[in-house]
């Protein structure tokens, strides 16, 4: 198994203890009541309703749509044939856009939508839940941070936003070392240990999360060793509302999602009700503003509405591959050539392709969280639609 679905499965895991089932059988209890101990273990169909419905079966926090939105308007041609072949057997685009496990499907080239595809019971209006993409939406709030002057620069200590942590293995860990899943500090992420780190304290956040990472000991050097945490995506933020001392939804929607013209309001996920945002987890959003998420990440520049919400580099620098992992930046995954993208368990994905100006988006209910053959077709069509671009 590759190292992204190991670090995959556990992010989504911990995510998914915040969710108890006692909640889901309270909100929907004809559809969701199963007895299970959490939303990971629900079955497919079950899983289809509960992840358009996340604000009413767990605390969450609005984000309000832009009043001047960003068009998406249809191309002047629609996407060239696209066929793909996984292991030697040709599939066309058309059977892929049939899978059942394929909820939404946005293609954008150059602004403008060349496919948009949803499932009979999706649809453009729906929201539906990012999981891990939304720790690569923490780390451009980083970077807005750092522009609007709350964080010098990504060299700062960890510890100096969160003095709890002085005195501890975190006191030698920069941001960046974090960003990049680096600090060095020790972390157990196997899941299906029970006395493991992630099972102890993946779903953890705020005073919590940080107590419980102030006694980890240290394993490496900072910056030496590339380690999935979940508790290190969810330490993000926690920096982040300790430097610009506001919540992180407030913070989303008057940096990026009002001022590039998001069209609907999101949510994401608290810790409890009140609470801080779960920095490496789950924001719920529609296809279409999935897809201006994109966009915005692909802006290099990081303007919105002609202001400068990133700083110049930031994007630059956030898809550089780190010391410690070639295949990952600031909390993003990177893709052959120049291509890097933002991945969830379950299938959500924001794949973004600067030199063709390309962004696709997609709704997804895999069968099981990764692995499936449904990822492997997911990847051999991104692959494809590329290829059919040039």
């Amino acid at each position: 198994m590759s190292i992204f679905k190991l670090c995959a499965r556990a992010a989504f895991a911990a995510a998914l203890l915040l969710i108890p089932a006692t909640t889901l059988a309270a909100s929907t209890a004809d559809a969701l009541a199963t007895g299970t101990e959490n939303l990971l273990f629900l079955p497919q169909a079950q899983r289809r309703i509960a992840f358009a419905r996340i604000s009413e079966l767990a605390p969450t926090r609005t984000i309000r749509a832009s009043d001047q939105v960003l068009p998406l308007p249809p191309g002047d041609a629609p996407l060239p044939d696209v066929s793909y072949t996984v292991d030697g057997e040709s599939h066309a685009l058309a059977s892929f856009l049939e899978n059942d496990s394929l909820m939404g499907m946005i293609v954008v080239q150059g602004g403008e939508v060349l496919l948009e595809h949803y499932a009979p019971d999706h649809g453009p209006d729906v929201r539906w839940v990012s999981f891990s993409v939304s720790k690569s939406v923490t780390s451009m709030l980083i970077g807005a941070a750092i522009q609007d002057g709350y964080i010098p620069n990504v060299d700062v200590p960890v510890a100096a936003y969160l003095p709890r942590l002085r005195g501890t293995p975190y006191a030698s860990a920069t941001i960046r070392h974090v960003l990049n899943m680096a600090s060095g500090v020790a972390w157990n992420e196997d899941y299906a240990d029970p006395s493991s780190d992630v099972s102890r304290a993946g779903a953890s956040n705020g005073i919590e999360l940080v107590a419980y990472l102030a006694d980890l000991p240290a394993a490496h050097a900072p910056g030496e060793v590339f380690n999935y945490s979940t508790g290190e995506t969810n330490l993000v933020g926690e920096i982040l509302r300790a430097a610009i001392g506001n919540n992180a939804s407030t913070y989303l929607e008057h940096r990026i999602w009002q001022p590039f013209g998001m069209e609907s309001d999101a949510t994401w996920l608290l810790g409890a009700p009140g609470g801080g945002e779960t920095g490496g987890c789950c924001i719920s959003a529609t296809l279409r503003d999935y897809a201006r998420l994109g966009l915005f990440a692909m802006s290099a520049g990081g303007l919105a509405n002609g202001l400068r919400v990133l700083p110049e580099d930031w994007m630059a620098a956030s898809t550089t591959p780190s010391p410690a992992a070639p295949f990952y930046g600031y909390l993003w995954w990177l893709e052959a050539g120049d291509a890097f993208g933002a991945q969830g368990i379950f299938g959500q994905r924001i794949h973004i392709d600067p030199a063709r100006e390309l962004v696709i988006a997609m709704h997804s209910n895999a069968p099981a969280a990764v692995g499936t053959d449904y990822h492997r077709h997911q990847v051999a069509v991104l692959e494809a639609i590329g290829r059919a671009l040039d």
